[in-house]
C-alpha cells in the first residue's frame, strides 16, 4: 500500500486547521515564566501542556530538538514521546532540528527523524542545505519512502543568514535562489503540494526570490520577531496560500493556562486566515 505524501497531508491540514505552525521551545526563561523549573520535570509538564492544549486543532507542533537534547537521554525522552502524542492527536510535528552533514552521517539523520520506525520519527525535519543541496539526498530519498516532509533552509529570518544566503552562485543567482531552484525541482509534478518545503523568513519585507517551489513555505519570525500576519502577501506574493507560518513565543507566552494557549492560537489562525484571503 503506498503512503500518502507528506505535501498532501499538509494541505489536508492547512485547509481544516489553519496554516499556523506552534513552536515547542522550552528555553529556560520561559520555564520560568510559567512557574516551572529549568529541569527535566519543568520541561516534561511544559511540553505536556502544549501538546495537550494545541495537538487537536492546530496543523503543525514545531519542536526544537536543541532545548530538549540539553537534557541528555532524559529530555530526549520527553521529546519522543511529545512526538508521538502530537501525532496521535492529529497534528503533523515538524522536528526543528536543521540537521546538515555528508554522506552516511546525513544517512544517520534521516534516519533518526524520517524512518518510521524511529522513536523520533516526524512527519518532517529542517535541515541546512549549505553543505550543498546534494547532501541532503539521504534525506530526501528517506522522506520519500516515508511519506515525510523536509524543509531546507533557504532565506532566514535571523539578519546573519543573508551573509551566506544572499551571496551570489557562479551563474548569477543567489545562494537562496540556488536552493529554492533545486527544491521546485524536487517537487515537480506533485500535488496538491509537493513534500520538500522552504524555510523563509516572514521578517524579509520582500523575499526578493522566487518562491513558486510547488512546496511548502514555513514562515518564522511572526510576533517576538516582530513580522505580523499583515507581512505575509508582501513576502510571499503570489505563493502565500502555501504560507506556513510559524509562532512561538506569541502563543507560548499565554501558558501555563491551556486555555489561554488555545486562544492565542485560534486568534493568530483568523488572522493569518485574514491576511491571505485579502492578498
Amino acid at each position: 500500500m503506498s503512503t500518502e505524501h507528506f505535501g498532501a497531508r499538509l494541505r489536508r491540514a492547512m485547509d481544516t486547521r489553519g496554516p499556523l505552525c506552534v513552536g515547542i521551545d522550552p528555553h529556560a526563561s520561559l520555564l520560568t515564566a510559567w512557574g516551572l523549573n529549568d529541569d527535566v520535570a519543568g520541561l516534561e509538564r511544559f511540553t505536556r501542556t502544549v501538546v495537550g492544549a494545541l495537538a487537536d486543532r492546530v496543523a503543525v507542533l514545531k519542536p526544537q530538538s536543541a532545548f530538549f537534547e540539553r537534557f541528555g537521554s532524559r529530555g530526549i525522552a520527553v521529546l519522543e514521546k511529545a512526538v508521538q502524542e502530537a501525532r496521535a492527536a492529529g497534528a503533523l510535528v515538524l522536528m526543528d532540528a536543521k540537521r546538515g552533514d555528508i554522506g552516511s552521517t546525513m544517512g544517520a539523520y534521516a534516519a533518526t527523524y524520517l524512518e518510521k520506525d524511529s522513536p523520533l520519527f516526524s512527519d518532517a525535519v529542517t535541515v541546512s542545505p549549505y553543505l550543498g543541496f546534494g547532501s541532503l539526498r539521504p534525506a530526501l530519498d528517506a522522506a520519500v519512502l516515508s511519506g515525510a516532509g523536509v524543509f531546507v533552509l533557504a532565506l532566514t529570518s535571523n539578519p546573519e543568514g543573508a551573509e551566506v544566503q544572499r551571496a551570489t552562485a557562479a551563474d548569477g543567482r543567489s545562494l537562496a535562489q540556488l536552493m529554492l531552484d533545486h527544491m521546485a525541482a524536487e517537487n515537480e509534478g506533485m500535488a496538491p503540494l509537493g513534500s520538500v518545503g522552504a524555510v523563509v523568513g516572514a521578517t524579509l519585507g520582500d523575499a526578493g526570490a522566487n518562491l513558486a517551489i510547488n512546496g511548502p513555505l514555513l514562515a518564522p519570525g511572526i510576533g517576538a520577531q516582530g513580522a505580523t500576519p499583515a507581512d505575509l502577501p508582501g513576502v510571499f506574493g503570489a505563493s502565500v496560500g502555501n504560507v506556513v507560518p510559524s509562532v512561538s513565543r506569541g502563543v507560548l507566552s499565554q501558558g501555563p493556562d491551556a486555555a489561554g494557549l488555545r486562544e492565542a492560537a485560534e486568534r493568530l489562525t483568523d488572522e493569518i486566515r485574514v491576511a491571505v484571503a485579502g492578498s
